[in-house]
């Protein structure tokens, strides 16, 4: 059987996701890869949030979509603490992937597409205890308990999709994918679509859940303030890579990755009498299909060297104390003062 930390509910390890380049008649030869997910490497344990974040495309729903088996991952481990012991999510067959997900699901991130609009929300949040054999009068009593859990009248179960605003429908698709009672909960930018004072009412609610139940959460952002807030650890990940992991208070008061403190210098402070400016990166993101030699972040760093652009730096702790988390891919880490958020 597979080993982590008795504290820890997820481990992933060296996961990579490839999605293969086909040219020629019938597209039939590969002439290269998109390295999507390229040796990830992250752990969470009971009760906690880790915020993973990164600009668009750096491959963050790809990581969620792997771990939960949407899509099959190209290499490395997916470590699972379920009831019944620890599995490998990477290596499941079909059966054990069903039961396994009954611990383990996906908010998603548009709260319109994510519901069905032609079936009324007792089906919807009811689907997941269907497929797992939950009888009528059950999925009744459970989808009235899990709309009042998230603040929705029982009566509301009879009403279709388009009778909710997008703040309600998130609140329905949280519902649903607590229908079963996971103990890990894998949120995709689950605010980005709602308004600001919405965000706050989301937000404030997943953190209640997180006490009620002793969630976990793998909560999927590129909104730093309110990764900020509900995260305890922080991943920044950068064209398929974890390129900074630290705990949320080092990592906005004392980044060590260069693209780490310029995304956080992209964050609007929130006096309305201070300056405000935003570092502009240079330069262009590297092509997928190219496999970098060296740093990925190299042609846009300002301080990168010969080594930066030659040799890869891998993920390495740069902590002198046990207790804290903090680990950066950078051949600079500790001699770069970067600059952060107070």
């Amino acid at each position: 059987m597979p080993q982590m930390p008795e504290d820890t509910v997820l481990q992933v390890t060296n996961l990579k996701k490839y999605f293969p380049i086909e040219s020629g008649f019938l597209r039939r030869k590969v002439v290269g890869n998109v390295r999507a997910v390229d040796g990830v490497s992250f752990y969470i344990k009971k009760g906690r949030t880790l915020g993973l974040v990164g600009e668009s495309g750096c491959g963050k729903t790809t990581v969620a979509r792997t771990i939960l088996r949407a899509i099959d991952p190209t290499e490395g481990s997916i470590l699972f603490r379920t009831r019944d012991g620890i599995v490998d999510m990477a290596t499941l067959d079909n059966e054990g992937l069903k039961k396994a997900r009954t611990e383990i699901q996906m908010v998603f991130q548009d709260p319109y597409s994510s519901l069905n609009p032609r079936m009324p929300i007792m089906d919807i949040i009811a689907e997941p205890l269907r497929a797992h054999g939950y009888s009528r009068k059950d999925q009744e009593e459970r989808v009235k308990e899990l709309l009042e859990l998230v603040g929705l009248r029982a009566e509301y179960a009879r009403r279709y999709p388009h009778s909710f605003s997008g703040g309600q429908r998130q609140r329905i698709g949280i519902a649903r994918a607590l229908a079963l009672n996971p103990s890990v909960v894998v949120a995709d930018e689950p605010v980005s679509a709602l308004d600001v004072s919405v965000q706050a009412q989301v937000l404030n609610l997943l953190l209640d859940l997180q006490e009620q139940m002793g969630l976990t959460y793998l909560f999927i952002s590129h909104d730093l303030s309110v990764v900020r807030y509900l995260c305890d650890r922080v991943a920044v990940m950068y064209l398929g890579r974890i390129v900074e992991l630290a705990d949320v208070d080092i990592l906005y008061g004392q980044p060590r990755h260069p693209y780490t403190s310029t995304l956080l210098s992209s964050v609007p402070d929130a006096d309305p009498r201070s300056a405000w400016h935003a570092k502009a990166i240079k330069g262009e993101i590297t092509g997928p299909p190219r496999e970098v030699r060296g740093c990925a972040f190299a042609p846009r760093c300002p301080y990168a060297v010969g080594i930066c652009k030659s040799t890869a730096p891998e993920l390495r702790s740069i902590s002198t104390d046990e207790s804290v988390t903090h680990e950066v891919a950078c051949h600079l880490a500790e001699e770069l003062e970067l600059e952060g958020v107070s």
